[in-house]
């Protein structure tokens, strides 16, 4: 039997971005050095102390709290102590703890389409990849879709979802806002996949019962029993995880196209029949072919955005993925609401949907957050997620769409989101856009241990040229990197450490996550 402990003692090197003390402060990195515990019990972060740079001085600390590290054996001396797990990063590897990250908006059935766009937009994108993937979800022994147990869903099925969990937690992906598939047994197979694998997430079953915009294969039977349907998903979530500790359920409107005003209405009643309301997740304004139909089909509305609050779809818990063509008066409307954007710069470059203006989004107050939104998103990073929210900032102020921005972004940088502002994005952002800004995202004390261990790899220190070879063909490319670099990520020695943290974002991929923790669990390591 695996020996239990009070306590885990992170000893190293710690990154990440301090509390914003007021809505126009930008984002900052910080480094610290020292010691950090975490309680095995509720898996929060219990105090640290950034007085601890040598041995002598962590056996001190130790030693002050009553502690014993592992590795000190049986020796009698102790047994008056406590005994408390260490895990320390290693400086010469480059190795440092970050906030884990937060994927804002995930659709894990459509991980077997990852890279596969097609040459159309979004709307013949969903009808020629999406839907026919999906569908394959469902049990063909139960057509009305009556079934809940998780075990009924298609081999292939479950093989998906434990493959996307696994991948996405190797990413450094503690915490995943889900969209699952209209199906009841397999959304509860996700649930249980990522309860088993430890992954914090809000799982959602897709309610689509438009026939007239979906297609007849993969639809809702009627408005009554897609929320019957997931009603059924939340039940089984309350009951996998009580008390909410990983897994939470998350009301999922597709979107307001595949969707009837009795669907929507429902499910906004449903949200708020709970106490507290239930999140809530969906898309909007996506691509403008999609909202011109929304027009279309809700002209009673007078936005996008308004057909979703006509609803009581738009609270302060719902999570609103793309919004790329957003007016200004809906972006107005979404932040009174309190409403929260999952930006996803990776799919809306894939697909061609557009360039989502985020500087100007979090200048007007709106709480903004990183989602992968694979499979329109071609990776399951994040980090690649926040390196092209960087390239995106860097492409919007030439865009014929804004012109209200147009032709100011090279003129003082006020559109160019920086590194320190995307990877912020991907941690206490995406904390806030799921409702969880006191409880993940960075290493305060009382927050809970999300985090991941990332090693960049060490720098090679030798002072031979390898030149001076006798036969400089047998010079090889082994030799010259033996000193172990990760990943794509090159270290020369004369780097800060923020110039360091810039390289990984830049280059960074899941060869540098070394070990990955959540609620203060190991759940994914490298080695």
């Amino acid at each position: 039997m695996a020996m239990t402990y009070p306590y885990t003692v992170y000893r190293g090197t710690f990154i990440h971005h301090p509390r914003l003390n007021s809505s126009s402060a930008k984002p900052e990195l910080v480094r610290n050095q020292g010691a950090l515990w975490v309680s095995s019990e509720d898996g929060r972060i219990k105090g640290y102390d950034w007085n601890v740079h040598d041995d002598a001085s962590f056996q001190s600390f130790l030693s002050n709290h009553g502690w014993i590290a592992t590795k000190a054996g049986t020796n009698k001396n102790y047994k008056s102590q406590t005994r408390v797990k260490v895990v320390q990063s290693n400086d010469t590897r480059n190795e440092f703890f970050f906030p884990g990250f937060i994927d804002t908006h995930i659709h894990a059935p459509q991980f077997p389409n990852i890279g596969l766009f097609g040459s159309s937009g979004l709307l013949d994108w969903l009808d020629e990849y999406t839907f026919p993937v999906e569908a394959s979800f469902g049990s063909k022994s139960d057509p009305n879709n009556e079934d809940t147990d998780p075990k009924d869903t298609p081999l292939e099925g479950l093989r998906v979802y434990d493959h996307v969990v696994a991948r996405t937690l190797a990413h450094g992906t503690t915490c995943a806002s889900y969209f699952a598939t209209i199906h009841v047994p397999a959304t509860n197979a996700l649930a249980a996949l990522c309860h088993s694998h430890g992954q914090r997430a809000f799982i959602g079953r897709v309610c689509m019962d438009n026939h007239d915009q979906c297609p007849s294969y993969y639809v809702d039977e009627s408005a009554e029993s897609g929320l019957n349907a997931t009603k059924s998903t939340i039940d089984y979530i309350h009951t996998l995880d009580p008390n909410g500790t990983l897994i939470n359920p998350i009301i999922t409107p597709r979107f307001a196209i595949s969707c009837s005003n009795s669907s929507l209405d429902g499910l906004g009643k449903l949200a708020a029949s709970y106490d507290p309301p239930l999140h809530i997740q969906t898309h909007i304004s996506e691509t403008t072919s999609e909202v011109d139909l929304v027009h279309q089909l809700f002209p009673e509305a007078a936005s996008y955005a308004d057909v979703y609050d006509k609803a009581n779809l738009l609270t302060s818990r719902t999570i609103l993925a793309h919004a790329v063509h957003l007016t200004k008066d809906e972006r107005t409307l979404v932040r009174e609401r309190g409403s929260k954007i999952a930006h996803c710069p990776a799919s809306n470059s894939a697909l061609g949907s557009g360039l989502a203006v985020v500087r100007t989004m979090l200048n007007e107050g709106l709480t903004v957050g990183l989602g992968t939104d694979a499979s329109g998103g071609y990776s399951p990073s994040i980090l690649e997620a926040a390196r092209q929210a960087c390239l995106v900032s860097r492409l919007v102020g030439y865009s014929t769409e804004f012109p209200e921005i147009s032709g100011n972004a090279t003129a003082d940088g006020s559109e160019k989101l920086s590194v320190v502002e995307s990877l912020y994005l991907a941690t206490r952002g995406g904390a806030a856009v799921v409702d969880m800004a006191d409880d993940i995202g960075g290493f305060d004390e009382g927050m809970i241990w999300d985090a991941q261990l990332i090693e960049l790899g060490a720098v090679k220190n030798s002072t031979t040229n390898p030149l001076d070879a006798a036969h400089v063909s047998c010079v090889t490319t082994e030799s010259l990197l033996e000193s172990g670099p990760v990943g794509n990520v090159d270290l020369y020695g004369n780097e800060t450490w923020e110039e360091q943290v810039e390289k990984w974002m830049w280059s960074g991929d899941d060869r540098n996550v070394k070990n990955v923790w959540v609620q203060g669990k190991l759940v994914h390591t490298r080695e």
